[in-house]
């Protein structure tokens, strides 16, 4: 076979083929070193001699629809030179170590897989699923791991369910790039430490954080980053003030005895946790007017919930905090056990609720990426190789290399 095929084909421009097999739809190419050595690669003798050799089979990039299989002969060297010890195979130049794929077809792979399924990709080319992810793992392990903190002062923390309910996770993103720089086990406190570690190692100085109000993720910021602007996500404030009304609606409506009146509160969840100003329908709207208009506590959570957003829709951060603290007032005084509670919650964090106004930053991008895991989760059904699902993450801010695979 002509040599400028070979190299143009599969790299091999050292390498000569000595004879070729079809076998079904597989081609086999029988090559070996066109040039034997002569000299000890490590004393630099005239000892060298051959030592036996080893027949080893290389998958290569596939011509006409067909596998190719590279069976090289590789031969074993020895030096006979009594003061050295030099005795192995001789390199190859096509591929990496132990690996029984070519480096042109591990590239070839990592195309693909911008456009398809590992799944696709292994019945599209004939190998197995395994042989696939290791050219995937070993790509994702040169290029995304571990990220790098250079340049890193503001992060977003949040943890996500593997297995919702009992195993969970959680990651710290760089809010400039989107780039997931640590997965932690749990999402304790604890589930931080190896990240706080590398920042520590590496001189990195934080200065904003945004997370929700877990009480684990608070103590982690406070204890490691003390100087640190720690802003709370509008985003989680807003969601739990949904959960106190929802929970409002089912005590009102277990409540209620008269049967007319539970027929208006009935299916109102929807009407009640959307946006007010979201609600064009008139009939909608009438239904939702009734609902408020017959319960008290109900309309006075409803109308709170409403206002909560205020806070973060003035202009300076001394108006914010007005707002913040009528808020309060109003839910204190409506003794309803569910908005008290939340009025206590808010006061206790209000200072990490107005840092919003120094540094307008939230966990808006790391709930994206929480949306992308659970796709990935989904197309792959679940991940059983914890190091490969991590290097998944890693990659997941280029959509060019994770956007299909699974």
């Amino acid at each position: 076979m002509n040599s400028s095929f070979l190299y143009h084909a599969w790299g091999l421009y050292d390498h000569k083929c000595s004879g070729i097999e079809y076998k079904g739809n597989t081609i086999i190419l029988h090559i070996e070193t066109k040039t034997p050595k002569k000299t000890c690669p490590q004393c630099g003798s005239m000892h060298l001699v051959k030592n036996g050799y080893r027949l080893r089979d290389f998958i290569g990039l596939p011509i006409g629809g067909k596998k190719v299989i590279l069976r090289m002969k590789v031969q074993r060297y020895k030096c006979k030179n009594k003061d050295c010890n030099y005795d192995r195979q001789e390199t190859i130049p096509f591929a990496t170590g132990s690996c029984s794929y070519t480096h042109r077809f591990a590239r070839y792979v990592v195309g693909l897989l911008k456009a398809i399924t590992l799944k696709d990709a292994a019945n599209l080319l004939g190998v197995t699923w395994d042989t696939i992810k290791d050219i995937h793992t070993r790509y994702l392990e040169r290029h995304y791991a571990p990220p790098s903190l250079d340049g890193v002062d503001c992060i977003g923390i949040d943890e996500f369910a593997v297995r919702k309910g009992h195993v969970y996770k959680t990651i710290v993103v760089d809010l400039r790039s989107g780039r997931i720089l640590y997965v932690g086990e749990g999402k304790g406190a604890d589930a931080l430490n190896g990240f706080w570690k590398r920042v520590s190692r590496k001189g990195i100085d934080i200065k904003y954080v945004a997370t929700d109000l877990s009480a684990a993720f608070i103590s982690s910021v406070y204890e490691h980053c003390p100087n640190a602007v720690h802003v709370f996500d509008h985003f989680h404030v807003v969601k739990l003030m949904n959960e106190k009304l929802d929970d409002i609606r089912r005590v009102q409506y277990n409540m209620e005895k008269d049967i007319n009146k539970r027929k208006v509160l009935k299916g109102t969840r929807y009407l009640l946790l959307s946006n007010g100003e979201d609600i064009f329908d008139k009939e909608y709207k009438t239904r939702l007017d009734n609902a408020l208009a017959m319960n008290k506590p109900l309309s006075q959570a409803y109308y709170l919930k409403e206002q909560l957003r205020e806070i973060w829709m003035q202009v300076y951060k001394e108006e914010a905090e007005s707002v913040l603290l009528d808020w309060v007032k109003q839910a204190q005084e409506s003794k309803v056990p569910q908005l008290m509670k939340m009025a206590a919650t808010i006061m206790a964090h209000r200072t990490g609720i107005l840092a919003w106004y120094d540094c307008h930053i939230s966990t808006g991008k790391v709930e994206g990426i929480n949306n992308k895991i659970k796709v990935m989760k989904r197309t792959a059904y679940g991940f059983r190789d914890e190091r490969y699902f991590k290097l998944r993450l890693y990659a997941l801010h280029d959509c060019r290399i994770t956007r299909n695979v699974g």
